[in-house]
């Protein structure tokens, strides 16, 4: 049963050295474990605030970055909205530019058409005048061969002279 049992001798000892390990930790050891684990303790402390506002000003760029998007969409909208008005505006001009051109070539056009039109009337009645008077002489030459004809036209003449 000794060996179960421990001797008082033993147990007095044993607790004369834990009392003195408890003395010298508590001297030597405890201070400087215990201002560690402070110190860490702190330095976690420090961490997890730098990493709370590092969270901040990640949300807080996050919202930036949202408000210069939001303002960069709607400038993008206004260039594209003038761009289109624009482009109508220069869309428009031309098609009445256009117009006013090709109204101005239909009445020039006109006008040519009118001018030849009239040139062609005055060289048909030339040309009808001079066939009206080839054929008049040619039939004069032909009836008024003979002095007995051209005495009947002379009187002819005359009757109409004094008719009028």
């Amino acid at each position: 049963m000794e060996l179960l049992t421990p001797g008082v001798g033993l147990l007095f000892w044993q607790a004369i050295v834990f009392l003195l390990l408890l003395f010298l930790l508590s001297k030597f050891a405890w201070r400087p474990i215990l201002n560690a684990l402070k110190i860490r303790e702190e330095s976690i402390q420090d961490a997890l605030s730098s990493a709370e506002e590092a969270r901040k000003e990640m949300e807080n760029l996050k919202a930036d970055n949202e408000k210069l998007l939001d303002e960069a969409r709607q400038e993008r909208e206004k260039i594209l909205k003038l761009a289109r008005d624009t482009a109508n505006s220069i869309k428009e001009e031309a098609k009445s530019e256009a117009n006013k051109v090709a109204e101005k070539m239909i009445t020039d056009a006109k006008a040519v058409i009118e001018n030849e039109k009239q040139a062609a009337m005055i060289d048909v009645r030339n040309q009808v005048t001079e066939l009206s008077i080839a054929i008049s002489e040619k039939i004069l030459k032909h009836n008024l061969s003979s002095d007995k004809e051209q005495e009947k036209l002379i009187g002819e003449y005359i009757k109409d002279l004094n008719l009028n």
